[in-house]
């Protein structure tokens, strides 16, 4: 590949919605299709752009400690659970990315070394620099804290030059376009606009951790066919936050 067609990242860490791989309308919690179909392109981008991928995946499409908090059940429980549900989520991508030809591997915020590796910061280096898709399962591995913050500080862990948010929505908005029709969408916002307007595009921790490293966010719609490999391979879609 020559200098002019290079990726624009080499190191990424790419944020994946939960509730993506769930098939709309369906039982499944976890859509093997969509699954495959998403690490079809995660290892399509690798192999183009030689990459360093590195992957956070939510849980929503199993299970919400938030949700389950404001019914009644114990918020430091409810959310081990939800880590637990992101830990099915990384296996089932792992699996898939390997099975389209990459070697990826399980890195768990939360020992359970039957499934999963520890996560060690030097050990996912080195695996990433090895060509390896390193998928980081358990969010941080405590509390209160969303698996976007969990993206955001393994981003800054690995050194990362760029978080990708692959959600439903192909960009950021002035409101939340699903609700509101004249909501618009911003080519470019920085952190401290996302900040004050409050919109939900990622947590404030996460955008704070992004903004005081300087990782810009890129947001984009996951669903729409080969966009995750566009992304990863540097082209400009959906919004980019920064500075």
């Amino acid at each position: 590949m020559s200098d002019s067609t290079s990726p624009k990242y080499k190191r990424i860490l790419l944020k994946l919605s939960g509730e993506a791989l769930r098939a709309q309308g369906s039982k499944d919690n976890i859509s093997p299709e969509i699954v495959a179909r998403i690490a079809r392109e995660i290892a399509d981008a690798q192999k183009q752009g030689n990459l360093q991928i590195a992957i956070v995946v939510g849980g929503g499409n199993i299970w919400r400690g938030a949700k389950a908090s404001v019914r009644g059940m114990d918020r430091p429980t409810a959310d081990y659970v939800g880590m637990l549900a992101t830990v099915m989520n990384a296996l089932s991508i792992c699996s898939a990315v390997q099975e389209a030809g990459v070697p990826a591997h399980v890195m768990s915020a939360i020992e359970m070394k039957n499934v999963a590796e520890p996560y060690v910061r030097n050990t996912a280096r080195e695996l990433l620099r090895d060509g390896q898709v390193v998928v980081f399962a358990a969010g941080t591995g405590n509390p209160f804290f969303s698996t976007d913050t969990a993206a955001a500080l393994r981003a800054c862990e690995i050194n990362a030059e760029v978080v990708m948010k692959a959600t439903s929505v192909d960009g950021v908005y002035s409101a939340d376009p699903k609700v509101d029709p004249t909501a618009t969408r911003f080519d470019r916002i920085s952190y401290e606009e996302c900040i004050s307007r409050e919109l939900k595009v990622m947590d404030q921790t996460a955008f704070t951790l992004c903004k005081d490293n300087k990782k810009p966010i890129m947001v984009f719609d996951m669903h729409q066919p080969g966009n995750i490999t566009r992304a990863l391979l540097g082209e400009q879609i959906g919004s980019v936050i920064s500075e």
